[in-house]
């Protein structure tokens, strides 16, 4: 049910590195340029509990992916994405420039900040680095700034920053 909407080859399988999910689909959508395919949704993520996204897009084992806007506000009707660890450059391997930002957040069930019991859905939120959205023209310049890629994994592991 998860590539309901794409029409792929049998075999398939999609399992982006973090360099290929900037520079071949977020910085693409981002300056309004197709991708082919087009296996990327958009959602707004964030009215959504984690466990209401199966079935929303490409799904690869326990992976979503979903295009979104980036907001402060990170909050569902059953809890909230609190962020853990640092932010972390995402490098070009043929220029060793940064090309985008990755953060790590875990969902928590119940109320923001204290209230909150830690679950095992973790998600990655990608973006430009500032420096690759400059060597855009200049009117497209803010558009990178409001789009984002979410990969929502559920894991028996927690992720340890």
């Amino acid at each position: 049910m998860g590539d309901n909407n794409v029409n792929l080859p049998p075999g398939f399988r999609f399992y982006p590195t973090d360099e290929e999910l900037v520079v071949h689909f977020l910085h693409r959508k981002a300056s309004l340029l197709p991708c082919h395919p087009d296996v990327i949704p958009d959602l707004e993520v964030y009215p959504y509990d984690p466990w209401e996204l199966d079935g929303r897009a490409l799904a690869e084992g326990n992976q979503w992916y979903y295009y979104s806007r980036r907001t402060q506000n990170r909050v569902t009707g059953n809890g909230y994405w609190k962020p853990t660890g640092i932010e972390e450059p995402v490098v070009s391997s043929t220029s060793n420039k940064r090309v985008g930002m990755k953060k790590y957040f875990v969902f928590h069930v119940g109320e923001a900040p204290a209230a909150g019991i830690k679950t095992n859905w973790i998600m990655q939120e990608y973006r430009l680095s500032d420096s690759s959205s400059s060597t855009r023209s200049s009117k497209r310049k803010s558009q990178p700034k409001i789009v984002s890629i979410h990969i929502f994994i559920h894991n028996q592991e927690a992720h340890q920053t």
